[in-house]
């Protein structure tokens, strides 16, 4: 579906390590089905290939440099104009991109999430409501503990190494400050019903107006 004509509404997701921005993502995908394409900052790693396995594991993956913005940006660009873009996938298991990418299309929704999607101007410039979620560190430690053992296949000693290096210092340096630029901050996450009730209907008042453009 080249070529989408529709306004399109971009909304950015924020917030600390694990402070449980994907389990307000799923909520809004299930008010909103197919009309959500969620993006991950994530994606956007710098491709390390020509690292050694340990350099990467070393590397501090909570600093804006980081991630490759810039592409990100551009691609949120030429969604918002209608055309499809291929997505980096990115692979926690071994610190660097995959070779293949993901066809991706417009849609009513865009979500952009990420710890430091609000720290970069021209970024946020591209989004019509920006979000923070505001959860406590002691809980999203834990739950950082909790989803980097299961999912991605590290040590307890790794994590937590990685927490005090780099973790905790980035979200006080660059991401809790990053909260000023928030439309609507969410304490506690996505137990925290009215809140995330606010955001829908946000949205809903967005698209409403987008379909009234047409």
């Amino acid at each position: 579906m080249e070529n989408y004509k529709e306004e399109i509404c971009v909304v950015g997701i924020a917030g600390g390590s694990a402070s449980g921005k994907t389990s307000i993502i799923k909520k809004l995908k299930k008010i909103f089905k197919d009309e959500i394409l969620m993006i991950g900052h994530d994606f956007y790693y710098w491709n390390n290939d020509d690292l050694s396995m340990e350099e990467r594991r070393n590397l501090n993956y909570d600093h804006p440099k980081s991630f490759e913005t810039e592409r990100l940006i551009n691609d949120l660009k030429l969604l918002k104009s209608g055309k499809s873009v291929q997505l980096p996938i990115y692979d926690y298991t071994i610190h660097t991109r995959k070779k293949e990418t993901l066809k991706v299309f417009p849609k009513p929704v865009i979500i952009v999430e990420g710890i430091l999607i609000l720290e970069n101007k021209d970024l946020r410039d591209l989004m019509d409501i920006k979000v923070y979620v505001d959860v406590d560190s002691d809980i999203r430690l834990i739950r950082r503990l909790l989803r980097d053992t299961k999912e991605r296949g590290r040590s307890v000693e790794s994590i937590l190494t990685q927490y005090l290096k780099t973790v905790k210092p980035m979200h006080e340096e660059f991401i809790e400050p990053s909260k000023k630029h928030a439309d609507i901050i969410i304490p506690r996450g996505a137990e925290n019903a009215p809140a995330v009730n606010i955001l829908v209907e946000h949205i809903k008042t967005l698209l409403k107006k987008n379909e009234k453009n047409k």
